[in-house]
């Protein structure tokens, strides 16, 4: 990949390009419409392209907008694949692209979707029971009080958040808030009683487009942790052959659970799911995580986001200060940063079709 690359504007932007560029290359397309509608009454939908033979024995996945404002990043990254590199993909591998996998998230400018559910908290085992997160319970109601709009409310709700990491330390600060929570609905980081929407979507997507195939790697692309522009590659829970393919195709990579990565160890992530729906393929799975701000400006576009939407007026001057906050956190519109974004792609794609095709 070369030459220059900007965030798209908007949602709609976004998916015409994605749609205009995999026609361009021949790609199959298809397009599964949500139920609800984005701000203006335009569609939803998450869009698919498939590039390459469908059967091909290998096959990297790229899922741009698991969480929605994140598709702003993820979504330039899948326009230059597909202006790209997608014309030179071989005989045994196929390209499966997902645009826009919470596209009511991209379309709002939430990380989350129309029911306040984060996706990669969402692919749990819902019949096991809800998983408890004590920590979050006490933190509850300083992380999305009433009165966010409240200087004092919002002054003691950061200070209970600093005595909480003050007595258990701040990692334990990150698990309680963002590892998942499942009785808040209006919280933040909330993984829902059921599986969503886009998660039955995702599913039936790796059905017909990935079982079957000898060979799978998942590229699920997210902003937000890290340092500027930097890119992390995060694996969720690998086994020791998984482990060794992760090192053999990216060189390094992390895994929370180990405590070596930026995230939380997080409950229902995406990847886990899609190991478990790819019984006997060979998987290699990684979340692509490019830094922004730091982690205090992250969280508290996210608190605000959540209060805007539980307690707030979303069309409001108010709520609009809130979505321009929420998206600079996770989209900053810097060309320096859309740069660093788009080069490391550039990388870590190639190191995915090399690892594929050994």
């Amino acid at each position: 990949m070369s030459g220059t690359e900007r965030l798209p504007a908007g949602y709609p932007e976004a998916r015409a390009t994605f749609r205009d560029r995999a026609r361009s290359v021949g790609a199959r397309l298809e397009a599964v419409v949500h139920p609800e509608a984005g701000p203006d009454g335009d569609e939803l939908a998450v869009d698919v392209a498939v590039v390459g033979r469908p059967d091909a024995p290998a096959r990297l996945a790229v899922v741009a907008g698991t969480h929605g404002v994140e598709g702003y990043a993820g979504s330039m990254c899948l326009a230059r694949l597909l202006a790209e590199e997608a014309r030179d993909l071989g005989d045994d591998l196929a390209a499966v692209l997902v645009h826009a996998l919470n596209p009511y998230g991209f379309a709002w400018c939430r990380r989350v979707d129309e029911g306040n559910v984060d996706l990669n908290r969402n692919c749990i085992d819902f019949a096991a029971g809800l998983p408890a997160n004590p920590g979050y319970d006490e933190l509850a109601e300083a992380l999305v009080p009433r009165r966010w709009d409240d200087p004092q409310v919002r002054a003691a709700a950061d200070e209970a958040l600093a005595g909480y990491a003050a007595r258990h330390g701040f990692p334990a600060l990150q698990a309680a808030v963002s590892a998942g929570q499942y009785r808040h609905p209006t919280g933040v980081f909330y993984g829902g009683t059921a599986p969503v929407w886009s998660q039955r979507v995702l599913a039936d997507l790796t059905r017909r487009h990935l079982q079957g195939a000898e060979r799978v790697a998942v590229l699920d692309l997210h902003t937000g942790l890290g340092p500027w522009g930097q890119a992390e590659l995060i694996a969720s829970r690998p086994d020791e052959a998984e482990r060794a393919r992760l090192a053999a195709f990216f060189g390094a990579y992390t895994v929370p659970a180990d405590g070596t990565s930026v995230s939380a160890d997080v409950s229902g992530d995406i990847l886990e799911a899609l190991r478990r729906w790819l019984p006997g393929t060979e998987t290699t799975l990684v979340a692509v995580e490019w830094g922004t701000v730091d982690i205090v400006s992250v969280s508290n576009a996210l608190r605000a986001d959540a209060w805007l939407h539980a307690y707030g007026e979303l069309r409001s001057p108010a709520g609009a200060r809130i979505k321009d906050q929420l998206r600079a956190a996770f989209a900053p519109p810097e060309g320096d940063w859309a740069a660093a974004v788009t080069e490391r792609f550039a990388t870590v794609v190639a190191q995915a079709k090399e690892g594929l095709l050994r």
